[in-house]
């Protein structure tokens, strides 16, 4: 269902201005896809959607303009499933430890992701550091590596 629903989205914002998420889900519901506003929003997140100016004083949903660059939920979680050996953590800083030479693609897909707890991440070959806000985000953060795991 969830692929179904994300084809559905991408065919109505390339077909059409859509300015909110209640916008969106009232598009899928004329499509026959009954969704809440909670779905809608995770959809948004998963497909990487993005605001963009209208043209007419307002914005509406996109996809980013580099379509080759595009990084699903799907895509990610495979890279971190097929690359990431250990996390660990000190103070703000989280360790992981991948398998040599895929550090900077897993890097690249957990700054892509912009959550708003990470500050950004160093890679070398093996071993990624991710530099989170505060110290009493380093737990949730660690978590959401671990579910894509």
């Amino acid at each position: 269902m969830k692929g179904l629903r994300h084809a559905k989205i991408k065919e109505i914002i390339d077909q059409q201005v859509v300015e909110t998420q209640e916008e969106l889900a009232e598009a899928l519901r004329r499509h026959g896809i009954e969704v809440t506003q909670a779905t809608v929003s995770r959809d948004i997140k998963e497909l990487m959607l993005i605001k963009v100016p209208a043209g007419d004083g307002g914005y509406r949903y996109a996809f980013p303009s580099d379509q080759g660059m595009i990084l699903s939920q799907s895509r990610m979680e495979r890279t971190f499933r097929d690359s990431v050996m250990s996390i660990g953590s000190s103070e703000n800083i989280i360790v992981m430890r991948t398998l040599p030479g895929t550090a900077q693609a897993v890097a690249y897909t957990i700054d892509y992701v912009k959550w708003p707890e990470i500050l950004g991440t160093v890679a070398g070959d093996d071993t990624i550091f991710v530099v989170v806000t505060a110290r009493e985000h380093i737990d949730t953060v660690i978590a959401k590596f671990r579910a894509m795991l």
